[in-house]
């Protein structure tokens, strides 16, 4: 990659770690009225694949979605808007951490029961299919999503209709607090999948510059011979499920070494490329603080901001 392009995805990785410190530091303060289940350690994925999807995509996700949410928009103020429960956020702070979405910016939706939004995306998959339309559609979600029935329905028709979908599948080797070899009657994701008819990679989702070539190859794959393309992109969980603390305590894993640290963190990583490539540190230090900027005006403006009237009770329902 160009160092332009380096550095704008340095910037789109860091806004996404340094938001979710922020929440850190916040949430304790008991102002923030959501669950929060924090990415640490898995920005590089949903940075990486939305940094290659063409004009048009339609993306869904999972409830682990603040990464997704800011590489789709960059649009720190309705992010912590929403959070806060204010009528500043995406959707007037009714929707929480869970439910973050920005249709018009292409993240249709994400949800917070696990692998719902699959069969939704492979449905509008379907439609662009019907209306003759080229427009792709990408679905992020978790490794414990695979466990859904509705994953293998979904994935069946996709591949059997040839759909324009991309699965993008965040492997942290955990559902909750249980291990793939405790809930797993394959052998591995990548078998059980290789099966169908679809292209398939995977890879390191730790590390930034093999999550972009990794989509750029499948995208260009899915282009020359349409049908569904799968990533499966492994990652480590720094904190625990849901809050914003670390959980090593409670035994269901060890707490890696720092060496371990340094290799599993995202950011770490694509630091210490962009200085072996020749970034200079002060280009990276100017990013830090313009990202600690943007997101200390957008908190105080969340923090001051009102919350909804009670009239917004009764709006943007539609069941």
């Amino acid at each position: 990659m160009e160092k332009a392009e380096s550095l704008s995805l340095y910037r789109r990785l860091l806004l996404a770690r340094r938001a979710e410190e922020k929440i850190r530091l916040e949430y304790p303060k008991n102002e923030m009225k959501t669950p929060v289940h924090l990415g640490v350690g898995q920005e590089a994925i949903p940075v990486g694949v939305c940094h290659c999807l063409p004009g048009g995509t339609k993306t869904f996700g999972t409830y682990r979605n603040h990464a997704l949410f800011l590489a789709v928009t960059d649009d720190t103020d309705r992010f912590f808007g929403e959070l806060y429960g204010k009528v500043t956020g995406t959707a007037k702070g009714k929707a929480g951490s869970m439910h973050l979405s920005a249709p018009e910016e292409g993240l249709a939706a994400t949800s917070a029961v696990v692998g719902t939004t699959i069969p939704v995306a492979v449905g509008a998959a379907l439609a662009n299919d019907y209306r003759s339309s080229r427009d792709l559609v990408t679905v992020f979600f978790g490794d414990g999503a695979i466990e859904e029935g509705v994953f293998w329905e979904a994935l069946n028709f996709a591949c059997l209709k040839r759909l324009r979908i991309l699965f993008v599948c965040e492997d942290n080797g955990l559902a909750i607090h249980t291990p793939m070899s405790q809930r797993a009657g394959y052998r591995s994701i990548e078998e059980a999948v290789g099966g169908f008819d679809c292209h398939l990679r995977t890879g390191n989702g730790s590390d930034l510059t093999e999550v972009v070539a990794l989509t750029r190859e499948i995208l260009k794959r899915m282009a020359e011979d349409p049908k569904p393309g799968f990533l499966h992109l492994t990652y480590y969980r720094f904190l625990e499920h849901v809050g914003p603390n670390e959980d090593f305590s409670a035994g269901y894993r060890r707490r890696p070494t720092p060496e371990e640290m340094e290799r599993l963190d995202p950011v770490a990583r694509f630091e210490k490329g962009l200085v072996q490539n020749g970034c200079r540190t002060e280009d990276l230090t100017a990013i830090r603080e313009s990202v600690d900027e943007q997101l200390d005006r957008s908190l105080r403006e969340a923090q001051a901001a009102p919350f909804p009237p009670a009239t917004e009770l009764t709006t943007d329902l539609f069941a």
